[in-house]
């Protein structure tokens, strides 16, 4: 589950300790990829979840002893279209606070969204278009989005308005993609369940991206895969005409493997962003942006259980930035009852990606208890 502390790295230090109860079906061990139902069936269906959270270095939260807090009402609907031929559709809704878009960037201006809703065809056996709001295809997602997504802030879990073909032959994977923004509107720049790392609709958003990604399977156990994305970055300061003065470019290889029980994954990303110009010169920022990225995930099943550590480390390459290098680690406990998963996951990073892309330092320690279900 992604929890709201994330996105409110504005400071330049901070320290505390979170307990959280997450009910909810996104904290599955599943990554947010675009499978719709089989196109045989049709399936709507919701979930709900909320959280408790306990924050000891809080003073009116240690004294009310935590808070129950991020509730959210979720709805489903993926499969096909009737008798329409080979015609596909996936949506998620989200409403209330914990649905983790934010009202002041997001394009209805209040707590509920559209996590993603895309319309797609077969093209034969081995490939799929859809249009709509999709998962960018660029690397891998973690096992569990929240708290693992740590320092891919930006790359992990992105889901963008835009149209996209996926594929495969033989030992080959390819997706191509055009994202014409990263959300629904004219302004926003929420993203959702990446927020926080693309701008706001005051200052920048991502718009005009275009996305490739190859993937390569040397065995059934193990694969290699290249992924590049590229576009441009539209100013939101205020001149009505809206100028696209930035851009935006990043890298990512990595690698996948699972060896009986063991499984593994590990990238490194090089990004770079080139800020709209009045934006960086009004609130004094270097126009380029620049940053490496090392992530890995290792786990090891033991029947129903699953037991894995998300690792990632960031470099910043800005010229002038003052920040070091940091790194975050966060080891987990999953356990499948059947209908969800329970979670045991501790987070502990010494440092954050802000909404620039820009490296910055700050001490975050969290300890979550999650459970989720289906219905």
């Amino acid at each position: 589950m992604k929890f709201p502390p994330e996105r409110s790295y504005t400071i330049t230090s901070l320290s505390l300790v979170a307990v959280g109860l997450c009910l909810s079906p996104w904290c599955a061990a599943q990554s947010e990829e675009d499978a719709a139902a089989d196109p045989a069936s049709n399936l709507l269906s919701a979930g709900v979840w909320g959280t408790y959270q306990y924050l000891p270095d809080d003073p009116a939260n240690k004294n009310s002893g935590g808070e129950f807090t991020g509730e959210a009402l979720i709805l489903y609907a993926d499969g096909d279209a009737g008798d329409t031929g080979s015609w596909l559709y996936s949506a998620e809704f989200r409403a209330g606070p914990g649905s983790f878009t934010d009202p002041a960037n997001n394009s209805t201006g209040d707590e509920f969204t559209l996590h993603k809703a895309w319309v797609g065809w077969q093209l034969g056996q081995n490939n799929t278009v859809r249009v709509g709001k999709s998962q960018v295809p660029f690397g891998w997602k973690t096992s569990n989005f929240w708290p693992g997504d740590i320092l891919l802030a930006g790359y992990g879990d992105q889901m963008d308005v835009g149209v996209k073909l996926t594929g495969g032959a033989y030992n080959l994977h390819y997706d191509a993609a055009y994202y014409h923004a990263d959300d629904w509107g004219s302004t926003s720049t929420d993203t959702v369940d990446d927020n926080g790392h693309w701008g706001s609709s005051t200052t920048y958003r991502k718009v005009k991206t275009w996305v490739g990604n190859v993937s390569y399977a040397l065995t059934e156990q193990h694969a290699i895969g290249v992924s590049l994305q590229s576009g441009k970055l539209q100013d939101l300061t205020g001149d009505p005409s809206r100028p696209v003065t930035g851009s935006h470019e990043a890298a990512v290889v990595y690698y996948e493997g699972v060896l009986g029980d063991f499984f593994s994954k590990a990238s490194y990303i090089a990004a770079s962003r080139d800020l709209p110009e009045s934006y960086a010169t009004s609130a004094q920022l270097p126009s380029s942006i620049k940053n490496q990225r090392l992530a890995a995930e290792v786990g090891y099943n033991i029947g129903p259980w699953a037991i894995y550590l998300d690792a990632s480390a960031a470099e910043p390459d800005t010229q002038g930035s003052n920040a070091s290098s940091i790194k975050a680690l966060a080891p987990g406990v999953r356990y499948d009852y059947g209908p969800g998963w329970v979670y045991l996951e501790y987070l502990n990073q010494d440092g954050y990606i802000d909404r620039n892309g820009q490296v910055g330092e700050g001490d975050f320690e969290a300890l979550y208890l999650s459970l989720d279900f289906y219905l």
